[in-house]
């Protein structure tokens, strides 16, 4: 689990474990993001309708976490990377928002108000990390958004697809430069929290992943 290897951060292990909590809790593992329901079934374009919505809905508004997290930074390597991730994801939350345009109304789904509530409960969990007083926890709810997006475009990718939109290219992440970053942190203690800011971060968005599923599941049922 990556609560466990927080506990245990090791000089020039940050990266690795910062990859590995990601990997293992966000969206590029979740089984949803892969299936045909999402992607290529008869109800695809309802159900990329939902996730981009909802994907706008967490993190389509500016400010957003990296824009909260620089203003929480004050390391130089840091700030000079978050110049060309607040460029790189201002490109993504466009693009996120032209989509949302494009697939039309969210899609009706029985319990939706109980999903309005987790959503909004989500979005204040994402604010309080990006904007946590503890030193790093910022940064890694940041890193952990920038790493984990690379899962999320390849379906605003395919939303694109089906909305007759032209995806811009994809410019956000250089992974060298966020092992790199990540490895300069120098504190135990500030490496655990990056880890910590990292790891709920990708919790996060696999629940949101969950959420999606259900709602599909709810519309398929009824």
């Amino acid at each position: 689990m990556a609560l466990a290897r927080v506990q245990k951060v090791n000089a020039g292990q940050t990266s690795s474990l910062l990859f590995a909590c990601v990997a293992d809790h966000g969206s590029a593992s979740h089984p949803y993001l892969s299936s045909d329901e999402l992607l290529k079934g008869t109800h695809a374009n309802r159900n990329l309708a939902d996730f981009v919505h909802f994907l706008c809905a967490l993190h389509g508004r500016h400010p957003g976490i990296v824009d909260h997290a620089a203003n929480r930074t004050v390391d130089p390597l840091a700030r000079a990377w978050f110049t060309s991730a607040i460029d790189g994801f201002a490109a993504e939350r466009a693009f996120l928002t032209k989509l949302a345009v494009a697939a039309g109304p969210l899609p009706s789904t029985p319990g939706a108000g109980d999903n309005d509530a987790v959503l909004r409960a989500q979005g204040h969990s994402l604010g309080m990390l990006a904007q946590s007083e503890r030193d790093g926890c910022a940064l890694g709810a940041a890193m952990a958004l920038v790493i984990d997006w690379g899962a999320i475009r390849r379906i605003l990718n395919a939303a694109a697809g089906r909305f007759s939109i032209e995806p811009p290219d994809y410019r956000l992440i250089d992974t060298e430069a966020v092992r790199s970053l990540a490895d300069s942190i120098e504190g135990a203690s500030v490496s655990r929290a990056l880890l910590f800011g990292a790891e709920q971060i990708s919790l996060q968005h696999r629940g949101l992943c969950d959420l999606l599923e259900a709602r599909q599941s709810a519309r398929g049922i009824y």
